[in-house]
């Protein structure tokens, strides 16, 4: 186990770790909780009721976060002719074909997100090892192949954010930074959640959402009541 610093040894002192909070007040105590010198970020993670070793349970999508996620997305194209001028002129950070496939197998992976239109897939195809374990390979099901690369470019730049299940059945989502309002983060918060039960599989049984925590970036995790995020703020 890492050895932890002295101020998350402190935070977490203040943290009920028996207790399931309501989000809203998980949120605060995370706020309260973030004692770096930089902007931390705020994740929420759940874990899901799934097996995703079944194609049937995995649980994969992406929405726009209403608040946006607080940081600035660099985002790269793959496009050409028409459609490589409609992602520059949208404001995609890189857009190319071959020749960025070419410098992202050569090592460079400066970029967030990835996006292709569907005839640039079989070059996008070739970087599946390189670009599927760091979870930045285009995929329709999440909006990242698609020809309305406007649409794309547009919400991913203002805070789209994706999730996918892992081999355990968890999600990790950005929410927000520490420095946000409280209501922009429970806005953000209550926004992935029912996301997650729009995505429910029908071959999920049991209790979808099984644990839920939200923490900062350098802080101790916080539980949340999954009956009380579930029942979306009402």
């Amino acid at each position: 186990m890492p050895k932890r610093g002295k101020k998350y040894l402190e935070a977490r002192k203040e943290v009920d770790r028996n207790r399931q909070y309501e989000p809203e007040e998980a949120l605060a105590l995370v706020k309260k909780l973030g004692r770096t010198t930089f902007d931390e970020t705020v994740e929420l993670a759940v874990r899901l009721g799934v097996n995703p070793k079944h194609a049937d349970q995995q649980v994969r999508g992406g929405v726009v976060l209403p608040h946006g996620t607080g940081k600035s997305v660099r985002l790269l194209v793959f496009a050409k002719g028409e459609k490589a001028r409609e992602a520059e002129e949208a404001g995609a950070d890189y857009v190319g074909g071959e020749e960025l496939a070419a410098k992202i197998q050569g090592g460079w992976l400066d970029f967030d997100v990835a996006v292709a239109t569907p005839d640039m897939m079989a070059t996008v195809g070739k970087l599946g090892k390189i670009l599927g374990p760091r979870g930045l390979m285009p995929n329709p099901k999440s909006g990242t192949v698609t020809f309305d690369l406007e649409r794309a470019i547009k919400e991913i730049k203002a805070g789209k954010v994706e999730f996918r299940t892992d081999k355990a059945g968890n999600i990790h989502v950005p929410i927000g930074k520490v420095s946000f309002e409280l209501e922009r983060l429970r806005d953000n918060f209550y926004t992935i959640i029912e996301a997650l039960l729009r995505a429910k599989p029908p071959a999920a049984k049991g209790q979808y959402m099984r644990t839920i925590t939200v923490s900062s970036t350098m802080g101790p995790g916080v539980k949340v009541s999954p009956q009380k995020a579930t029942a979306l703020g009402k």
